[in-house]
């Protein structure tokens, strides 16, 4: 249903009342109180999605009840549409009560048990439209005892009465804001440390056994590194106070930023532990997921595309730049690890081969760009299905690639004089800077990158322009030509194929016991004899198979052999003759030159020094 909307206006609060009224049937209940209802009837809704994660999610199913009262009054509310409902028409404050079933163990909605709860205010508070501006007050209440007896609060909302950690009051400037700072509640372990001017701290809920020492030591020189990035000068970040939320659970991997803190979701084994020697690689991916998240916070939550700018809540929001502000991202995530001393230079280069291996391996960077991807985010990206890797190319993954390309062409340019950095450095300063005024929305004077601003951002900020190229590697669907632009660095890389078998060219999976294909890759040898995505394989020639069998099988043939599958597609049994293919050279390894490389040491090196000098002790609090 469309609706024209009134323009935002500014008084008396919001108020809100979140209450984690009963764990164990997972469900907050919330009152809300408009004290100047639209003199027509209010309208009221819950976001279609949340920002940073580009998916229409439908929030509002998630509303068990609803009703209204004017006083003592009750007021007739009635849904208009997925999302929407209408009050009817009152002259005196309007307070809405409604349940909220939480029960979405992620970064992105709420999830509330007898253990912990969790909320992003996009998934359980309504905003009354046309007040969006009005400043926000909540009241976060806690479960009752003995489920909440030592439940405390870790947000970056502004305490309004409310102690740091305690339940109570806080408050927001506006419902941008309001839905921009994520909430934990329960009992988490926490701790602190300053780097760029700002106080930092990480609280983990979840069972786990984390050093907390070890983890603030760690992240410590990574923010610093990232504010001297964008502010070389000062080496201050944008904020006073930076939350990490994390979540620890048997598995799970996920972030979401948000403009002074994020919510991230690990495995607990990922998390350091005390006496741990070596770094893990989970530990050394989940500082690549906590370098990410917090990247976003100068780029994307700061610096926008033009069309974030002012978020529509109510449907998908279209851009052609999610390679640029994912993609870059995923660039400088685990760049900053090796610049602020976290992992070593050879450590990178092994995680840079595996991102360029992830693209080689999916042909759909054959068919979408990552300009289309960015733009298809919302139907193709986060709906992926048994095609998708025949049709899609991540813009994470292939943008960090186009990322890593436009640095090393420039560097190799200007013989190390300019890089990607100057250009996010004037990305900064021309969008980012001051964006947010007193933790509300953007000020009148901000504007976002426009979808062609970035090819004259570049070339102002560094004097190259890298013309028809450029427009290859974001809209085109040519191979990035990486081995050449290395080479100035003294970095070969080599391509190879991961198993000397022939190839079926299928993803495999199992599926309750049986050995399905998940994917079949487009043109691959599987494909060409009709087998399909689903198809459960039976036998190889005669032999009964799972997938150590079938590997087993294939390192005895040749590319160009016929081998005979049998396989069930739904209930029946079906025959396949499949000429084997050569296996394809997709597993990339990078490797550096003995001797030195001024290139490469600048590429590798140029913040880490400005970090290390920023460097301060850690504070810990149990």
């Amino acid at each position: 249903m469309s609706r024209a909307k009134k323009p935002a206006v500014a008084g008396e609060a919001i108020h809100y009342r979140i209450a984690a009224a009963d764990p164990h049937a997972h469900l907050f209940e919330v009152t809300l109180r408009v004290s100047e209802p639209d003199a027509d009837g209010q309208i009221l809704a819950l976001p279609a999605w949340i920002p940073g994660s580009y998916m229409i999610r439908e929030f509002a199913r998630h509303i068990v009840s609803i009703s209204g009262r004017c006083g003592t009054r009750p007021v007739r509310i009635t849904k208009i549409d997925k999302h929407t409902w209408l009050a009817e028409r009152v002259s005196e404050p309007l307070v809405v009560e409604y349940t909220v079933y939480a029960w979405d163990l992620s970064v992105r909605a709420a999830h509330l048990d007898a253990t912990h709860g969790f909320l992003n205010a996009s998934s359980v508070c309504l905003r009354a439209i046309g007040q969006e501006a009005r400043p926000c007050t909540v009241d976060l209440i806690a479960p009752p005892t003995p489920i909440g007896q030592n439940w405390r609060v870790a947000t970056t909302l502004p305490e309004d009465g409310a102690k740091r950690y305690g339940f109570g009051r806080y408050r927001a400037a506006d419902y941008d804001a309001l839905i921009d700072h994520p909430i934990e509640m329960g009992r988490f372990a926490i701790a602190s440390f300053e780097a760029g001017g700002a106080e930092h701290e990480i609280a983990v809920t979840g069972q786990s056994d984390v050093d907390l020492a070890r983890l603030t030591r760690d992240l410590a020189p990574l923010c610093a590194a990232q504010a001297a990035l964008f502010e070389p000068t000062t080496q201050r970040a944008p904020f006073d106070r930076y939350l990490f939320l994390t979540t620890a659970v048997g598995e799970g991997y996920g972030g979401l930023e948000h403009r002074d803190s994020t919510a991230l979701l690990c495995g607990r084994s990922d998390l350091p532990f005390a006496g741990m020697r070596n770094q893990s690689e989970g530990y050394r991916g989940f500082l690549g997921l906590a370098s990410h998240e917090y990247f976003h916070a100068w780029h994307v939550k700061r610096i926008k595309p033009a069309a974030f700018v002012r978020y529509d809540l109510d449907q998908e929001v279209y851009t052609r730049l999610l390679w640029i502000f994912e993609g870059f991202t995923s660039y400088y995530d685990d760049l900053m690890l090796v610049r602020s001393g976290l992992i070593s230079r050879d450590d990178y280069l092994t995680l840079l081969g595996k991102t360029i291996s992830g693209v080689l391996r999916g042909p759909g960077r054959q068919v979408q760009s990552v300009a289309d991807s960015s733009f298809d985010a919302w139907v193709k990206y986060y709906r992926q299905d048994e095609n998708s890797p025949n049709s899609i190319v991540s813009y994470y993954a292939k943008g960090a690639l186009v990322a890593l390309a436009i640095d090393l062409a420039v560097r190799a340019r200007t013989n190390g004089q300019a890089s990607l950095d100057d250009a996010m450095r004037l990305l900064w300063q021309r969008h980012g800077v001051g964006f947010y005024s007193s933790q509300g929305g953007p000020g009148a004077a901000q504007s976002g990158l426009a979808e062609d601003g970035f090819a004259s951002a570049l070339r102002e900020a560094t004097g190259v322009s890298l013309g028809a190229a450029l427009n290859r590697w974001v809209e085109g669907t040519e191979e990035l030509p990486l081995a050449k632009l290395f080479a100035p660095l003294g970095v070969t890389l080599k391509l190879t194929a991961p198993d000397a078998s022939p190839s079926l060219g299928v993803r495999l999976a199992m599926r309750s016991g049986d050995l399905a294909i998940a994917s079949a890759y487009s043109g691959g040898a599987a494909q060409r004899a009709g087998l399909s995505a689903g198809d459960l394989l039976l036998a190889c020639d005669g032999l009964r198979i799972d997938e150590k069998a079938l590997k087993g099988l294939l390192s005895r043939r040749q590319p160009g052999d016929t081998v005979v599958l049998h396989a069930f597609r739904r209930d029946e049994l079906m025959r396949f003759e499949v000429q084997l293919d050569a296996p394809a050279a997709s597993e990339a390894s990078l490797v550096a030159a003995a001797g030195p490389n001024t290139l490469r040491e600048d590429w590798l090196s140029a913040v880490s020094r400005k970090a290390r000098a920023a460097r301060r002790p850690a504070r810990v609090r149990a």
